[in-house]
């Protein structure tokens, strides 16, 4: 396995407009449309796509929110970190964007700094920077 493992990352939503302006509100950023996927049966998977900036031929992981039947947003799953330049400034904007703080900002050592999120789907989401 590779040093850095994960390649993709999915959130799953319920309402994926609050979502993407939730998102685009934290990070200053904006979310792109992605195709449907097409089932081995050639049907829509029934899930709408919107991916965070990526770089394909980039180290790290891209990833979207996902609507998608069956796949129910919430905590107690896996937990995804998004990176930050300083995961104060972005924790500062979480509730006025409708999310809420589980944790503030804390260090982990030389590993740099954490914070935890609740977003507007009830996901936990993680910040992560190294100032």
């Amino acid at each position: 396995m590779n040093p850095n493992p994960v390649v993709w990352f999915e959130i799953y939503v319920n309402d994926m407009t609050r979502a993407v302006t939730f998102y685009e509100s934290v990070f200053f950023t904006q979310l792109t449309p992605l195709p449907t996927p097409v089932g081995d049966d050639g049907a829509a998977a029934g899930m709408r796509m919107m991916a965070f900036p990526m770089q394909v031929t980039a180290a790290g992981a891209a990833g979207a929110l996902v609507k998608m039947d069956g796949a129910a947003p919430g905590g107690g799953g896996t937990l995804v970190y998004l990176r930050c330049d300083d995961c104060a400034v972005e924790l500062a904007r979480v509730e006025a964007a409708g999310g809420k703080i589980h944790r503030g900002k804390f260090p982990i050592g030389e590993y740099g700094h954490c914070a935890l999120i609740v977003d507007t789907e009830g996901n936990l989401v993680g910040l992560h920077s190294m100032r």
